[in-house]
């Protein structure tokens, strides 16, 4: 009886043990440095806003931050490294693509639902319709009459197959039902260089890409991938203002993801810190420049936006014949 009840009584403390563990643990985290993982090149929009949120995080946290680039296979190759590290809040993922990461890979080597828990935005960053005084469009449905008029003759650059740029201008053509080629180039600046060229009909790219060519009178906007006009471009008008779906919105952000059975309690702080960090007033400042709108909301609201988005990608690839790789 007296070993029985010695057992009992360990099962119990551990019980207990297991109970307290996780509240603890996230009270004590983090005692060590934390690794940001950009699964895209340096200089690319997620890995410019997540340098930028990091370095305030760290001030918070007391604790280093380095954010590590881990390019290749369409960011599958960082997004695999960190679905596979240990869940104890000290590796995270900073990516704007996993959406398309799933709609365009027929067998990825992670699970983009179970694998990640999604903690939440760092922002995004509006679409903006373009293209060149020369092509003599006074709007965007100018340009869709034209395009309609002659079925495939226009061609829109992009940053290749699953960039922002090409799933924008998919999601824009096939809510106004129209057809355009793709152009696909390597950089963002060598695809708009090819509208203010006239070479390329239009492109739907990033504002913080296209503001200073716009500025210049190089570029013309027709409209704003949105559901609210943006400040930088107060007369441009929405693309639902134009009478076009809401599905003819590219949300582009950028999240934060941390490997499953990350303990909720860590979840939960750092989704707050992320908050705090993001209403910094430099995170502001520098956001302004970039055109990063935030996206304030719960934990629990970014994994259903996420979870939404990456659906409604899928349906965007098939409906554009977009097929896996």
């Amino acid at each position: 009886m007296m070993i029985r009840f010695v057992r009992r009584a360990s099962l119990a403390a551990a019980l207990a043990l297991s109970v307290f563990a996780t509240p603890s643990f996230a009270q004590e985290w983090p005692t060590r440095p934390i690794t940001a993982v950009v699964p895209l090149g340096a200089g690319s929009a997620s890995d410019i806003i997540a340098r930028v949120v990091m370095d305030q995080l760290s001030k918070q946290l007391g604790q280093t931050i380095v954010v590590e680039n881990r390019p290749g296979a369409g960011g599958t190759i960082g997004a695999n490294a960190v679905a596979k590290s240990a869940p104890d809040g000290y590796t995270l993922l900073i990516y704007g693509a996993l959406n398309t990461a799933h709609a365009l890979h027929s067998r990825l080597p992670y699970d983009t639902f179970k694998d990640f828990i999604p903690v939440t935005s760092l922002g995004q960053q509006p679409l903006v319709v373009v293209t060149s005084p020369g092509k003599g469009y006074k709007s965007l449905k100018d340009m869709i009459a034209a395009a309609k008029a002659k079925p495939g003759s226009l061609n829109y650059s992009s940053v290749g197959v699953g960039s922002a740029s090409h799933f924008g201008a998919e999601r824009l053509r096939t809510a106004a039902g129209f057809e355009a080629q793709m152009v696909p180039f390597k950089g963002a600046a060598d695809a708009v260089m090819d509208v203010v060229a006239d070479r390329s009909d239009f492109s739907v790219q990033l504002t913080a890409t296209t503001l200073p060519l716009i500025k210049d009178g190089k570029l013309v906007p027709l409209a704003v991938s949105a559901h609210k006009r943006i400040p930088s471009l107060p007369d441009t008008p929405t693309t639902i203002e134009l009478g076009l779906p809401p599905e003819s919105v590219y949300p582009f952000y950028t999240g934060v993801y941390v490997p499953a059975n990350t303990p909720p309690a860590v979840v939960d702080r750092l989704h707050k810190e992320i908050a705090k960090a993001i209403e910094a007033p430099a995170v502001q400042a520098r956001f302004a420049t970039l055109g990063v709108q935030p996206m304030p909301g719960s934990q629990a609201e970014f994994a259903k936006f996420f979870h939404d988005d990456v659906n409604a990608t899928i349906g965007l690839a098939k409906a554009a014949k977009i097929q896996p790789q």
